[in-house]
């Protein structure tokens, strides 16, 4: 029970800092971080919801997350900035996920995982490639800009003062960027709380059988099959709507972004270093990757001057090799935490 209470005081913690990232972090780059942590800790704890608590491995992920980008970044960019085409390309965003996510459900999730983890893979390089290939509707390798409502605009007041200026809280201008921040942790906390309580409803119970032992599962009297394509779907729909958020936040979206198989990798490794199967383990994994991507090679940089001085260190320290050490410090993280950080840690709590 200790180790379950550090994690979650560790998850709630980071959603905390989160919450009053524009007071904290008032530098754009560092806000710009928040609202990646907060948008993949949702698409971490989507695929978590897969794998972690199913057993299904999917290669797809990021295809849904791209449908929720593109719906919002076709509809912005035909419709013009407003809350309808946000709303209209969300859902078809969505709407799209759900029925690719039960076609390749209904006829692929009866094959073994490996066979099912290919088929995944080679939808989502199908989608990559439509995506590059219709510019005319996405904009090809470019992708495409657009104008969001303009609440989101950096002009927008929120707050004023007296003489009619933006009210500042703490340093910090009340206007539309604020709002843009906003959206997006509101969007993403209710969505991890949606499923929070999926894994601890009766179906999270179900869904956890079929990944311990689907053959028995399916001899007690639960369709393994509907079940499977449910979650798939939920998965599916829940990174449409981080999708969505993105491409909102973003005013840009393209291949790049929402539909590479690096975002894929990006994702894995969260929730292998997160841990699988815990779902408050995609709050740690996604905010010590991301941090890492941003900040990792800001960290190589001063090191590699503190160490000047020292025979074949600065090299080793370059920046440009902060992949490499991402790799190591990868490595070193599965050593120690075999079960991903949270789930070691609630391992080693409940039996202590």
């Amino acid at each position: 029970m200790r180790g379950t209470l550090t994690v979650k005081g560790a998850a709630l913690l980071i959603w905390a800092l989160l919450l009053f990232a524009p007071f904290l972090f008032q530098d754009v780059r560092q806000i710009e971080v928040a609202a990646r942590i907060a948008i993949f800790i949702v698409l971490v704890a989507s695929y978590d919801l897969l794998i972690g608590y199913t057993g299904i491995v999917s290669f797809a992920h990021t295809m849904f997350f791209g449908m929720g980008a593109y719906g919002v970044a076709i509809a912005l960019k035909q419709m013009g900035p407003g809350w309808t085409p946000v709303l209209l390309g969300s859902a078809a965003g969505v709407a799209v996920a759900l029925v690719l996510a039960v076609g390749i459900g209904l006829l692929s999730l009866r094959v073994k995982a490996i066979f099912f983890a290919m088929i995944t893979l080679a939808a989502a390089s199908v989608v990559l490639v439509l995506a590059t290939q219709f510019s005319q509707f996405t904009g090809g390798d470019d992708g495409m800009t657009y104008r969001t409502p303009d609440l989101f605009k950096p002009a927008t007041k929120l707050l004023v003062d007296a003489e009619g200026k933006v009210l500042s809280i703490a340093g910090v201008k009340m206007n539309g960027k604020i709002a843009a921040y906003y959206f997006v942790f509101v969007i993403s906390a209710v969505l991890f709380w949606a499923m929070l309580r999926i894994t601890g409803s009766p179906l999270g119970t179900v869904l956890k059988a079929i990944r311990e032992n689907e053959a028995r599962a399916e001899g007690i009297g639960y369709r393994v099959v509907a079940y499977r394509t449910a979650v798939f779907c939920i998965a599916a729909g829940t990174a449409a709507l981080a999708g969505a958020t993105y491409a909102v936040w973003l005013k840009y979206t393209g291949p790049q972004t929402a539909l590479s198989f690096s975002i894929m990798i990006d994702i894995l490794l969260m929730v292998v270093i997160g841990g699988m199967g815990t779902m408050w383990g995609a709050v740690i994994g996604a905010t010590l990757m991301v941090l890492a991507q941003y900040y990792l090679r800001d960290l190589m940089e001063v090191a590699a001057g503190a160490t000047a001085n020292i025979p074949l260190l600065p090299e080793l320290l370059n920046p440009e090799r902060w992949l490499l050490w991402l790799g190591v410090i990868f490595i070193l993280l599965v050593y120690f935490f075999p079960s991903g950080i949270a789930g070691t840690i609630i391992q080693k709590g409940d039996k202590a």
